[in-house]
C-alpha cells in the first residue's frame, strides 16, 4: 500500500495550473511568538453551555504558540488536580475552579481576572 500524498491540503486557493513550468511555493508557516505573562491579558470564566451540564474553567484570551498554551494548561490542571484541554488559545479546566486558577495565574505572573460573573 503506498502512501498518500498530502501535499494538496497546503495548497490554500490553488485550483488548477496549465503552465508547464509551475511551481508551488508553499507559504512559510507563522511561528507564533508568545506575548511575556506580564502583557498577557486572561479571563477566567465558568462556562457549562455545550457541555451537558457540567461545569468548566475556561481561560480565555492566550496569545501565542500551542505549545506554551498546552504547557501553562498543564500547570493549571496539575495546581487543581482536574483534567481538562488546550486548544485554539483557551484552556478548559474540568470543574469550577475559577478561584484557584485565577490565583495560579497571578502567582506565574500573568495578567488575570474572573469575567462573566
Amino acid at each position: 500500500m503506498s502512501k498518500k500524498n498530502n501535499d494538496w491540503k497546503k495548497r490554500d486557493g490553488i485550483v488548477f495550473s496549465t503552465a508547464d513550468s509551475f511551481d508551488y511555493q508553499f507559504g512559510e508557516e507563522e511561528v507564533a511568538s508568545s506575548l511575556p505573562a506580564s502583557q498577557q491579558k486572561l479571563r477566567i470564566l465558568l462556562d457549562k453551555k455545550s457541555r451537558a451540564g457540567k461545569q468548566v474553567t475556561l481561560v480565555e484570551g492566550f496569545i501565542g504558540s500551542e505549545e506554551d498554551l498546552k504547557e501553562l494548561a498543564k500547570l493549571l490542571k496539575n495546581k487543581c488536580g482536574v483534567g481538562g484541554s488546550a486548544k485554539e488559545g483557551e484552556i478548559l479546566i474540568q470543574g469550577d475552579h475559577r478561584d484557584k486558577v485565577l490565583q495560579v495565574l497571578i502567582q506565574a505572573g500573568y495578567g488575570a481576572k474572573k469575567a462573566g460573573g
